[in-house]
């Protein structure tokens, strides 16, 4: 199933008129405070009725305001989870679970709550109190209670918003296994980059707004026009990759599609599939191929297209096999080594630039 979102909608100062469409998986809703990722999610859940628009999953129409259709929040199958969870503090993880099939409205299938306990890793948690909880575990249980409400569409608020890096890291492989297992279109509202290339297979840019780009997150991660939206610092494009052999000096060797990388703290047997962030100013171009550096990782390349922004800054795009990666380079470098579409080059990572948490399945 796909959802199908389309809003217009007039708030005091602010304007939303976004359109866009979210398959099965997360699609990550990005931008930065005010773009209307908010306003967006309130009007899917049925918070929030807007002055025009159709929301609809697969055939499911849950607005449309030309036929006078906008089912309550109630009847919209839709599981929200907010930065906190918000479980039954009187409930252990059963009964909250349990509440999550009482809404549904449909008979208890203990098949579907073993897969959904097991999937999200909660079956020694079955027993205990929100209170004796920690933030990641409070989070799991509050995904599994709106899986099993038998939800046509998943809401994640920012759900990793309160949680410091240890329990991020935590919960992320579960965020993973959601994604590929879940099998129901997941909006995932977040500011955090690092999360969207993370957990994302589809990404949605707002601002002020309107969306000004979508579409799958590798092709959107690559792409210049999202580095205002990213942030200098975050922007960053993904690989794909798969473990070839761990080194006894810790290094995992990764084969891409243009060749090699050697990355520490990779985790995973031979043949797994994963995403790795690259940041764009941890990418550094050379014309011809070097000599004599510390950096392991050389990527021949093509530079694809150049991006001036207003400051002193350059975003080039760079083809590397069947990949795409961006690198954030200064002006005067640009024009030192005569870049332009078309040129060979290449592209040099240090294996200590990529962290363990732009890392994930695929």
């Amino acid at each position: 199933m796909t959802l199908t979102v389309s809003l217009d909608h007039h708030l005091p100062g602010f304007t939303l008129d976004a359109s866009f469409e979210a398959p099965p998986g997360i699609t990550a809703l990005f931008g930065h405070s005010g773009a209307g990722k908010t306003t967006i999610v309130q009007a899917v859940s049925g918070l929030l009725r807007p002055d025009r628009g159709r929301i609809a999953v697969g055939d499911w129409v849950v607005l449309d305001t030309s036929r006078g259709i906008c089912l309550p929040p109630h009847r919209r199958r839709v599981g929200y989870v907010f930065q906190d969870g918000r479980l039954f503090p009187h409930m252990n993880v059963r009964r909250n679970l349990h509440y999550g099939v009482r809404f549904s409205g449909h008979p208890h299938n203990p098949a579907q709550t073993d897969r959904i306990v097991g999937m999200l890793g909660i079956g020694d948690l079955l027993d205990r109190y929100p209170a004796g909880l920690s933030g990641g575990e409070k989070q799991r249980v509050a995904i599994g209670r709106a899986l099993l409400a038998n939800p046509r569409l998943l809401l994640l608020d920012e759900p990793l918003a309160a949680l410091d890096e240890a329990r991020k890291a935590e919960i992320m492989p579960y965020l993973e296994r959601m994604r590929d297992e879940a099998g129901v279109p997941i909006l995932y509202v977040s500011h955090s980059a690092a999360e969207v290339a993370r957990l994302a297979t589809t990404v949605v840019v707002l601002d002020h707004g309107r969306v000004v780009n979508a579409g799958p997150a590798i092709e959107v991660m690559a792409d210049p026009a999202s580095a205002s939206a990213f942030g200098p610092r975050e922007t960053g494009a993904l690989l794909a990759a798969r473990i070839v052999a761990r080194a006894d000096d810790g290094l995992t060797e990764l084969a891409t599609s243009s060749g090699r990388l050697h990355l520490p703290g990779v985790e995973g047997a031979p043949g797994t599939v994963l995403r790795i962030r690259i940041p764009a100013h941890e990418v550094i171009i050379a014309r011809d191929r070097p000599e004599g550096l510390s950096a392991l990782n050389i990527l021949p390349a093509t530079i694809r297209a150049l991006r001036h922004g207003e400051g002193p800054g350059v975003m080039v795009q760079l083809e590397c096999g069947n990949d795409l990666l961006l690198a954030r380079i200064t002006r005067r470098s640009a024009n030192a080594l005569l870049l332009e579409p078309g040129m060979p080059c290449h592209a040099i990572i240090k294996s200590v630039a990529v962290a363990r948490s732009d890392i994930g399945g695929l």
